[in-house]
């Protein structure tokens, strides 16, 4: 089983920023994929963005130039890097690890299969 542990959620200032970290058990055969999703009060969950197994990073419009996503693969752990911060940044940041199903011949990844973090609160005040 992989199990993802967040951390680095908290309270910053519109402009602020802040380094939100997920640590990753892997228990798996082949490396997949990684993503952050947020859910703000009220609302569904968003995608904010994707760091494939090659380090190739997308994210969604409203985050792109002011988040980054990177990963340290001998420390097992993920970030997200938030600067200018906004208010409606405010939400609950989960970190998920694609799984794998078998099929002709070969693993594949799927965020169906994956596994899920916590989640960890992020307030951006004005």
């Amino acid at each position: 089983q992989v199990h993802l542990e967040e951390s680095g959620g908290g309270s910053a200032q519109a402009g602020g920023s802040l380094m939100l970290s997920c640590v990753v058990s892997r228990y798996m055969e082949i490396q997949c994929g990684m993503r952050w999703y947020r859910q703000a009060p009220g609302k569904e969950r968003e995608l904010v963005g994707i760091i494939s197994s090659e380090g190739t990073t997308t994210y969604t419009e409203s985050v792109k130039g002011r988040f980054t996503i990177s990963q340290d693969n001998a420390k097992n752990t993920l970030y997200l890097q938030m600067n200018n911060l906004k208010t409606e940044d405010t939400a609950v940041y989960y970190c998920a690890h694609e799984g794998t199903y078998y099929k002709d011949g070969h693993d594949h990844c799927d965020i169906n299969l994956g596994y899920w973090g916590q989640g960890t609160q992020v307030t951006v005040s004005s």
